[in-house]
Order: structure tokens, then C-alpha cells, then sequence
């Protein structure tokens, strides 16, 4: 039988990095693992719209630093920085009220995903975003679809949905694909996000898989 695994892990090390960096003495770990998963399920929720790629989180022996991927940084960051301190403090108190460790220092650092349409998690959002808004799925997932592909570098592109589409009664799945996919090919760097579409009827599931081609020792960008 053929098991299904996440594209992501399938890849880690070989292409991937982990998205929490660090090292727990006996008796944190727990803690640790409880506070990402918090602290990444807040800022999701807190800035959903911001079209955020990734939230990674590298922790040292004093200071924590968490770092917010996105397309749109100056709606992140505000006028003057101000949004940015803002969302710091924020995610200060939620840990203390949460009973999450908060560090002696705590840096938030906001980065510029410079090619959104070729980055599953925001292609993502942008079809949730307009499904939310009762656009035709069809037409949506068709128009994503090629947007991705017009991408320089990218090699394929498949787009699932599932759900009540249209409000129909009875939930069903549409797929859309463009290009190769090669999921069991470990140099080949796929890009893997699920997202909901929060509509009135109850949720559609989206998932998005984009091929950007082969990564050789050579082509791979020192960390």
C-alpha cells in the first residue's frame, strides 16, 4: 500500500529547513513545542489577510526571535514601525496569559516574499479569499492556476478543492492541474499549503501544490 506524506517533511534536510530552530534541555521541550504551536496559531489568526507565508521561530538560551514571511510587509510593519511593535507587544502578553515562557528578549522580524504567486500558502489564501468573496470556484481555481504557471521557474501547479462548492448540498471535490507534479522525487522542490475557505454554508478545503523545478548541490543558497 502507498502512503501519503506531507511534501514538505519528505524533503526536510534535503531541501528544507525546519520552521522551529532549537534546543531543549530535559523538561523544556514540552513547553517549547506547546508555545510554537500556540504562538503560531495566534499570529496566523491575528493576520490572516496579510497574505503571511511561514512563521518560523529559532529559540537561544535568552532570546527567542520569530521570523513572519510575507508578500505584504508594510501592512505587517504599519507606518513608522508602529504595527510592528504593536504586534510584539501583543504576542508578549497573549504568552503571559497563555502560561507560555516569554523570553528575556523577544525579536520579531518581518520578511518580503519577493515571488507570492509562486508560494503555495499564499496562492492558498488567495483563493479562499475569493471563494470568500462568492467568485465562481471554477473560474477562480482556472485563473489561479495559470497566474502560478506564468511564473518564471515554476514547472507545474495542481489546485484541489473540497467542500460544499457553489452551497450545493452535497460536498464534492474539483481539481485543477497544470505541468508535473513529482512528488516522490526528492531533489525536485514542491511547495505544499492547505487553507479554509470560512464560508456561511461551513468550510472548503483548499490545497495547493507548486513545482519550482530541481535543486542541485550547486543551485542551493547557503542558509
Amino acid at each position: 500500500m502507498s502512503k501519503i506524506v506531507h511534501p514538505y517533511a519528505h524533503r526536510l534536510v534535503i531541501l528544507r529547513d525546519w520552521k522551529s530552530r532549537w534546543f531543549a534541555v530535559r523538561g523544556q521541550y514540552k513547553d517549547f513545542l506547546r508555545g510554537d504551536v500556540l504562538v503560531r496559531t495566534y499570529l496566523e489568526k491575528r493576520l490572516r489577510g496579510s497574505y503571511i507565508s511561514s512563521i518560523e521561530i529559532e529559540r537561544s538560551q535568552k532570546s527567542t526571535r520569530v521570523i513572519i514571511r510575507t508578500s505584504r510587509p508594510g501592512m505587517v510593519i504599519g507606518r513608522q514601525g508602529e504595527g510592528s511593535i504593536k504586534l510584539k507587544n501583543d504576542l508578549v502578553s497573549y504568552m503571559k496569559k497563555s502560561g507560555i515562557p516569554v523570553p528575556e528578549e523577544l525579536k520579531v522580524d518581518i520578511v518580503e516574499v519577493t515571488s507570492p504567486e509562486s508560494d503555495a500558502r499564499i496562492v492558498a489564501y488567495m483563493v479562499a479569499e475569493a471563494l470568500e468573496k462568492r467568485l465562481p470556484y471554477r473560474r477562480v481555481i482556472k485563473q489561479m492556476v495559470e497566474k502560478v504557471m506564468a511564473v518564471r521557474g515554476v514547472s507545474g501547479a495542481r489546485i484541489v478543492l473540497g467542500g460544499r462548492l457553489g452551497g450545493a448540498e452535497i460536498a464534492r471535490g474539483e481539481e485543477i492541474k497544470r505541468g508535473s507534479i513529482p512528488l516522490q522525487t526528492f531533489r525536485a522542490d514542491i511547495d505544499f499549503a492547505r487553507e479554509k475557505a470560512h464560508m456561511t454554508y461551513g468550510d472548503i478545503g483548499i490545497k495547493v501544490w507548486i513545482y519550482r523545478g530541481q535543486v542541485f548541490d550547486k543551485d542551493k543558497k547557503p542558509a
